[in-house]
């Protein structure tokens, strides 16, 4: 009996301890987890959670440029938008530059429009056509510039701007130390606390953590000065997080 209670003192300080070895002792619903080995010795186990961040800046945007039009039939409507956004394709492919697949079609649609009143109800005013594209543009620092050129081109449904990294897997292995460090620390403070030392890693696991995320949306910004002014757009910086579980074993 005395040898339990310093075992179950020993679970209070740890925090998480997971305890093995005493099926016939009567604790069958005991809730934690129960580890056992030939020998039958405790083994106490500290889990904890780490994350890991890193700011970079940013190598590729993604920009929302689409084409709204009406028309009183939806023939007219879609005429009207598939010739403005021809315009702002020749701009995107021949003046600058864009490959065509880094152009694709988020959203097509064409609508009906109603109007209502209280003497007529509901009634069939035209229709709208819509036309979005999402382009990935790599020159940062034109894009207020490409901005511009498209609205003057006749698109007038720019919705933003999504900065990233085209290849985050590069950057992964470095977030993905800073949270296993994390998690190292906050091990060790646990261990400290409990006047035990802290042993080897015993389990690292990604598969419920948070995946990398990165990336970060950006404002357009119209410049206060008009005459001869361009769209001001800035990438900063953005950042790559990750969490990741690690179990330690605490001697």
């Amino acid at each position: 009996m005395k040898m339990w209670a310093k075992t179950a003192g020993a679970v209070l300080l740890a925090g998480t301890v997971f305890v093995g070895g005493f099926g016939g002792l009567g604790f069958g619903n005991y809730s934690g987890t129960v580890y056992a080995d030939a020998a039958n010795v405790v083994r106490n186990v500290i889990s904890v959670n780490g994350e890991g961040e890193i700011s970079v800046s940013p190598d590729i945007a993604y920009l929302s440029i689409g084409v709204q039009t009406q028309g009183k039939t939806a023939v007219a409507a879609q005429k009207e938008n598939a010739q403005i956004m021809d315009k702002v394709n020749s701009l995107l492919k021949t003046t600058w530059g864009i490959n065509a697949k880094d152009i694709k079609t988020t959203q097509f649609s064409v609508q009906p429009d109603y109007a209502y009143s209280e003497q007529e109800g509901q009634k069939l005013k035209g229709y709208t056509a819509y036309h979005t594209l999402n382009v990935a543009y790599r020159d940062l620092s034109k894009i207020g510039q490409l901005l511009d050129a498209a609205a003057s081109a006749g698109a007038n449904n720019i919705d933003g701007v999504r900065f990233t990294v085209e290849n985050p897997e590069k950057y992964e292995e470095e977030v993905i130390a800073k949270a296993l460090a994390n998690a190292q620390m906050k091990a060790g403070a646990v261990a400290k606390a409990a006047k035990r030392q802290l042993g080897s890693l015993l389990n690292v696991s990604l598969e419920n953590a948070q995946p990398p995320v990165f990336y970060q949306e950006a404002a357009v910004a119209k410049a206060a000065d008009s005459a001869g002014a361009n769209t001001a757009v800035e990438p900063g910086e953005i950042k790559l997080n990750t969490q990741l579980s690690a179990q330690y074993e605490m001697n």
